[in-house]
């Protein structure tokens, strides 16, 4: 394992049947587990590369057990790695070797459905796709929607703040979500929200949303849903370069138009999604832009004649606009099935995920080409274009030689290159463990700093998910310690208590 996490708590290890036992008096039954090949399923969630089993294994039916579990492990000193789905890319749900995996998949149910308020109240093992289906009979719909997203829990949407096709337009998940019931990792159960549109006080909602498993466990979410606009069309959108296809998605926001979603892929991924899918793609072209608009007809209409006019004018070779709903749907099953397209071609893949501003869209996607050749591995690209959130996919075989290491080596040189052209590490995937050591790229050591004072707040030991995010993880007493120099006080005018 070529990242590091921290090293296992020898005293943690020594006394492993008398943990089990203690957590099996809390979730009895199947809801421990601990026999090693049981437990091998929970090993390593999407980013695959990196395994690891660990201490033992709860499945929780109720917040009360929830809650019961992580009141033992704060008093018995034992880490906590929160887990739902396990399609977390960046290694966030990777489990520790003296750490107790919490899997939240038993809380499946959707609580409440309320249609005047416009909201549903679920519990964080629901999937994402889950909760169209449940409101779908009334033309509703949840906007969020991963290309995991017939899998991915809402819970992990909420701990990795995830996007999806139609984030441009309706935002992320930290713009759909309205509440939030937590337990802290001592033990106390704490509600943000509700249905109301605001939470008064600080953000704390906007804090938890994103965090990645680092602040408290989530046991209910209250989420937006919307209606389902009166019409949806997409166009398909050839361009002989992939930097033509860029230039094109930075005039379609500059002209004022916002689609429902915009999404690009390159030829690798565009020749693997349509052998695997047979979604109708041109297979004469370097780049691919699925462009949809919805909302009233004459809207729409306008907008779609408006969207390839710009289109032809930065060179495309094919313009194809959906003529049925069933065509449309069949435009998005290849680009949601992209993922697994490329595996058909690769024996490994690392799914990257760094967002940069649209305008760099060209020179990013040239930089990448000259990466592929400098670490001689090849890359397919499929992104959220229209907000910048880039998934590049690196293809290696790690049973040859040095591919992974190279492949890691490749990863890290394209999240610099965003990071240089003014972007981020990440868009949707969270830090984990793959962007860790990563953050001082775009953080100072103060910046960390005062990131790590808001972990304290909520989980001063520092005991849930611990090895992830943070780079260099300081004890809160480090963070709070106060330096005198010469005799003298930082900020001598303050009040001190």
């Amino acid at each position: 394992m070529a990242i590091l996490m921290p090293k296992p708590d020898e005293a943690i290890l020594a006394r492993r049947e008398a943990v089990v036992e203690a957590l099996r008096a809390i979730v009895p039954g199947e809801g421990t587990v601990s026999a090693p090949a049981a437990m091998r399923v929970f090993e390593t969630d999407g980013l695959t590369a990196y395994r690891q089993l660990p201490l033992a294994v709860v499945l929780p039916e109720t917040v009360a057990e929830v809650a019961a579990v992580l009141r033992y492990c704060h008093q018995e000193n034992i880490p906590v790695v929160p887990r739902g789905s396990g399609t977390s890319l960046s290694g966030g749900a990777l489990p520790l070797a003296d750490g107790v995996l919490l899997v939240m998949s038993k809380f499946s149910r959707i609580l409440e459905i309320d249609f005047d308020n416009r909201c549903a109240v679920v519990q964080p093992g629901v999937t994402n796709l889950g909760i169209t289906r449940a409101v779908e009979h009334q033309r509703f719909y949840y906007a969020p929607d991963p290309s995991s997203q017939i899998a991915c829990s809402i819970g992990g949407n909420v701990a990795e703040n995830s996007g999806g096709v139609h984030c441009l337009k309706y935002g992320l998940t930290a713009n759909n979500v309205l509440g939030v019931e937590f337990v802290t990792m001592a033990g106390e159960v704490i509600r943000l929200g509700g249905k109301h549109l605001d939470a008064e006080g600080y953000d704390l909602l906007g804090l938890l949303t994103g965090s990645e498993g680092l602040l408290g466990v989530v046991t209910e979410v209250t989420v937006r849903i919307l209606q389902s606009p009166e019409t949806a069309r997409a166009v398909l959108i050839g361009f002989p370069t992939s930097e033509a296809a860029g230039a094109c998605v930075a005039a379609i926001i500059a002209k004022g138009i916002i689609p429902a979603g915009m999404e690009m892929m390159d030829r690798p991924a565009i020749l693997a999604a349509e052998d695997f899918v047979h979604a109708g793609y041109p297979r004469d072209v370097e780049a691919l832009l699925i462009v949809e608009l919805d909302g009233p007809q004459a809207e729409v209409d306008f907008l779609l004649s408006e969207v390839e006019a710009i289109a032809l004018a930065h060179g495309a070779t094919e313009c194809r606009i959906s003529r049925s709903e069933e065509e449309r749907a069949l435009f998005w099953a290849g680009r949601k099935a992209a993922f697994p397209a490329v595996g058909r071609i690769s024996a490994d893949y690392l799914c990257m995920d760094g967002t940069i501003p649209r305008k760099e869209l060209p020179r990013v996607l040239s930089g990448m080409k000259a990466l592929s050749e400098k670490h001689r591995l090849g890359v397919a690209n499929v992104f959220h274009a229209g907000d910048g959130n880039l998934h590049p996919l690196i293809l290696y075989d790690a049973a040859r030689d040095d591919e992974f290491e190279r492949a890691e080596a490749f990863g890290a040189d394209i999240l610099r290159l965003c990071v240089e052209v003014g972007g981020v590490l990440t868009g949707e995937h969270g830090v984990g463990i793959e962007k860790r050591d990563l953050m001082t790229e775009v953080f100072s050591e103060d910046d960390l700093r005062h990131q790590q004072r808001v972990k304290c707040a909520f989980d001063e030991k520092h005991l849930l998910n611990p090895g992830k995010v943070f780079p260099v993880l300081h004890r809160c007493a480090e963070l709070g310690r106060l330096q005198v120099h010469k005799g003298a006080l930082p900020f001598p005018e303050l009040p001190r208590f």
